[in-house]
């Protein structure tokens, strides 16, 4: 299935301490989020703003104070706007190790028997007190941050089970389940094929939908129409290949899919808010180009 295309390969942390800390502001390179998976879980805390989330077929708008939790192999992403936010991600098995006690507990979370609700809620004041703590650790490093960030998520599973913080599976329907592919075969072809001239017929046919019909199901997902995700999608390759290559602008245009540069620097500027040049030297002046980061979150 093309959904394993794009599982995200980044590695988040080091081998023996797998978990990693995000900062991103509407400047950083991945602000936006483009629809991907992992297998790690990931914890977002809205600092300013808002962000529209989609989590496989549920959306989740999440403003200033909130967190959403995003269990391991989820198909998700979405679209801040004016927002600051964090993001903590990590690999949920690294709790087992000579860890007895807790095993069965945590199995039934890796396993998907429990499901942390998405969007916990804002009025628990340990959880707030716990998840303070874990990004205050993430963030600052200091020595003997690996034992608070630990004990941190211990404690923040041991909120959540304590006031039944999540909701036992039930066996999604078929119709649910044939959604959710549809949608994902749409946007593996939109990542496969991005450079290439896409139409909404090849779209909705992919989705084995009329494109009236296909329309309306894109935006119940997404919130943006399906030639409005393209040119999205498209954007957010160009940007990686400006951090990424050395490629002239128009170049990087054409290969984006953009046959018509001043449409290219038209749509560019709609979505980041500046033109790809006034882009490229804002990331040559703070370094961000000699770092190339890569993957989302």
């Amino acid at each position: 299935m093309k959904y394993f295309d794009y599982k995200e390969n980044k590695q988040h942390g080091t081998f023996d301490f797998p978990i990693e800390f995000y900062h991103v502001t509407p400047s950083h390179p991945r602000y936006n989020m483009p629809y991907h998976w992992h297998t790690e879980y990931e914890i977002i805390r809205i600092l300013e703003g808002e962000f529209l989330l989609v989590t496989n077929e549920e959306k989740i708008l999440a403003q200033k104070g909130d967190v959403v939790f995003i269990h391991d192999g989820i198909f998700h992403g979405g679209t801040p706007k004016d927002c600051i936010y964090e993001c903590i991600v990590f690999d949920m098995k690294l709790l087992l190790k000579q860890n007895n006690a807790c095993t069965k507990q945590i199995q039934d979370i890796i396993n998907q028997k429990k499901i942390v609700l998405p969007k916990l809620p804002t009025d628990i004041c340990n959880l707030k007190v716990c998840l303070d703590n874990l990004f205050e650790s993430m963030k600052s490093k200091k020595i003997g941050h690996e034992f608070i960030t630990q004990g941190s998520l211990y404690h923040l599973l041991g909120i959540i089970l304590e006031h039944e913080l999540y909701i036992n599976k039930n066996k999604d329907t078929k119709k649910n389940q044939e959604k959710v592919l549809q949608f994902k075969k749409v946007v593996s072809l939109i990542e496969d094929k991005y450079w290439a001239p896409l139409s909404l017929e090849d779209l909705s046919k992919e989705a084995c939908m009329t494109p009236k019909y296909f329309c309306r199901f894109f935006y119940e997902m997404t919130n943006k129409t399906p030639i409005e995700y393209l040119n999205y999608y498209r954007i957010e390759s160009a940007c990686e290949q400006l951090i990424t290559t050395d490629s002239p602008i128009t170049e990087i245009g054409l290969n984006c899919g953009f046959n018509d540069v001043s449409y290219f620097i038209k749509t560019f500027k709609k979505y980041k808010g500046t033109t790809p040049k006034k882009y490229l030297k804002y990331l040559l002046s703070n370094n961000i180009k000699e770092d190339r980061p890569y993957g989302y979150f």
